[in-house]
């Protein structure tokens, strides 16, 4: 019997590992896939502060428009947590908001945080990083590098933010205010800042086993997260409850209603990154609260005075937010965002009355642009007009 449990377990093992080799399977980059469309599209190497390169991708203008000499506010794209910059993209011209964007008008950034498919160039020890260094330092990096490079002498810029893109958003906002001087609207597509009603069974589980000085934590932090299986952990126990409660997690966030062709190819995208991304929301799901990464008591001490890390000052965000959030998303309650909503002072609340949307949906929904896209370029157009008069 015990025999038979270890091949069964095996069986599991590998088809996981297959199935992620097909699905890291694809021969075209972000930028391939712009111009396969008739569209301009740009790589740039941008470099942190603290020494790390990412990669971004620019559609500078509209090639139906025709529209490169004239005055092309700047959108910044921020994707999810081990995701990339190919998911603003893969709902195709007549409703990836990247290329509806670029046809309204703007010049349009597409990025990419570190560690994943296309920003591996990374300052060693690599790994040690979660989602509170890309804030603080990708994010910034790329808001002051679009200003640059556009050359018109822009100040500011729109964002928008999807899931983790939203979290690092907060981040550099609440710890880097001056930043709120560089943005113009923000866009928080499914807002993850406070977890505490999360109710997504793979982070409530898994949460139940990672503690911040736990020892199944310390043999995965400041590594690569592949999947559970390729963990330095060994106990079995611990990947079956992944198995059931983890396993095609990012499927279980998609409705009925996104799109086919985009979900086939959104799987193709190599779900890089670091541990310490997932332990710090798993961290921030037990404890209730939007804080700093929880090493442990010790370092704690060392790093913030404290045995708990401090919360991020969100009441700091001056800048514009408009919080966009739907009733069917296991991963962002409602209650939690507007627990959020309460604490910044300018902030716009947009419920998404669409009873099968998900999580992941924000991106590749059949009908995204009804419901997310066009009254986003909405907004940011109202808002250039209001500054010309």
């Amino acid at each position: 019997m015990q025999k038979q449990l270890v091949l069964v377990l095996i069986l599991l093992v590998s088809t996981v590992f297959a199935a992620q080799i097909l699905k890291r399977t694809k021969d075209k980059t972000t930028s391939k896939l712009i111009k396969d469309h008739g569209y301009p599209a740009e790589d740039h190497r941008i470099e942190t502060e603290d020494g790390n390169v990412l990669q971004a991708f620019r559609i500078p203008y509209s090639h139906k428009l025709q529209n490169q000499n004239k005055t092309r506010p700047i959108v910044l794209l921020q994707h999810g947590l081990m995701s990339s910059s190919d998911i603003w993209v893969l709902s195709g011209p007549d409703n990836a908001l990247a290329y509806l964007l670029a046809d309204s008008g703007f010049d349009v950034w597409i990025g990419n945080n570190r560690g994943n498919e296309y920003s591996l160039e990374l300052k060693e020890p690599s790994w040690n990083f979660s989602w509170h260094e890309i804030g603080l330092y990708d994010i910034s990096a790329m808001i002051d590098y679009a200003l640059k490079t556009n050359g018109q002498g822009q100040k500011s810029i729109h964002y928008v933010g999807h899931s983790q893109g939203t979290t690092v958003f907060f981040t550099l906002m609440s710890l880097r205010p001056e930043y709120n001087q560089k943005i113009k609207t923000s866009h928080m597509l499914s807002p993850v800042a406070i977890m505490k009603n999360t109710k997504n069974e793979c982070v409530v589980s898994a949460a139940n086993f990672y503690t911040a000085d736990g020892m199944l934590t310390s043999f995965n932090r400041d590594t690569k997260f592949l999947n559970i299986f390729r963990s330095k952990s060994n106990t079995f126990n611990e990947r079956c409850v992944f198995l059931m409660d983890c396993y095609n997690m990012d499927k279980k966030l998609h409705s009925e209603h996104a799109n086919k062709t985009a979900i086939k190819e959104a799987d193709k995208i190599s779900a890089d990154g670091s541990w310490n991304q997932v332990l710090h929301y798993l961290f921030n799901h037990k404890s209730g609260y939007f804080r700093q990464f929880d090493y442990d008591s010790k370092k704690n001490l060392e790093v913030y005075k404290s045995k708990q890390p401090p919360e991020y000052p969100v009441e700091k965000i001056t800048s514009e937010v408009h919080l966009w959030y739907v009733d069917n998303d296991d991963l962002v309650d409602p209650v939690d965002v507007l627990a959020l909503a309460d604490r910044l002072p300018n902030k716009v609340l947009h419920h998404i009355q669409e009873p099968i949307f998900g999580h992941a949906d924000y991106t590749i929904h059949n009908d995204i642009r009804k419901y997310v896209n066009d009254p986003v370029i909405n907004i940011m157009h109202k808002y250039e007009l209001d500054k010309e008069k």
